[in-house]
């Protein structure tokens, strides 16, 4: 079996969980240490909203491809679906279903002149956003277990078709 489709499985396994880590853990509190709270909030909204189409693409394409294992034969993939069904879910939830939400309240209190943490909408305001840092860490939490329970066998099977290939070269 080809081991294209286990490395490119690795590889988007990998750019949806640290771009998850990096924005969710790093970029953004670094934003609020140094911007003023309305500006970080704008800039992290943008970079959560790309954080976001990026989850939607990884994990359709990363479950496509969980799949398309599954069906040749490497049934570790099988748990693995379940992972990233919960971690689409929380994006889903998160950025599609809360976000849009929180925006609409950040822009009207912008429009009512305020920013939304001295608006009327503050209280709501802090409990989606309360909702959304959950399933946000929740998919964290999803996609270190998605990183910890990777296939390790993909490299033995690299090392069998290296062998193979050496054996025919010998023969041929």
């Amino acid at each position: 079996m080809s081991l294209m489709p286990h490395r490119f499985f690795r590889l988007l396994t990998v750019a949806w969980v640290g771009s998850l880590l990096t924005i969710g853990y790093a970029v953004a509190p670094v934003l609020f240490t140094t911007l003023d709270r309305m500006t970080a909030g704008a800039v992290a909204a943008q970079l959560f909203r790309v954080q976001g189409v990026i989850g939607v693409v990884c994990g359709i394409l990363l479950l496509g491809l969980a799949n398309l294992l599954v069906r040749r034969g490497s049934g570790e993939y099988r748990r693995l679906r379940w992972l990233l069904a919960g971690m689409l879910g929380c994006v889903l939830v998160g950025y599609f279903a809360l976000q849009p939400f929180m925006n609409a309240m950040r822009v009207a209190a912008v429009e009512a002149g305020s920013d939304v943490g001295h608006s009327v909408y503050a209280t709501r305001f802090g409990i989606l956003h309360g909702v959304s840092s959950l399933f946000y860490l929740i998919e964290s939490l999803l996609g270190l277990a998605l990183v910890w329970l990777l296939p390790s066998r993909v490299g033995v099977a690299a090392d069998e078709e290296g062998a193979r290939d050496v054996a025919r070269k010998v023969a041929g």
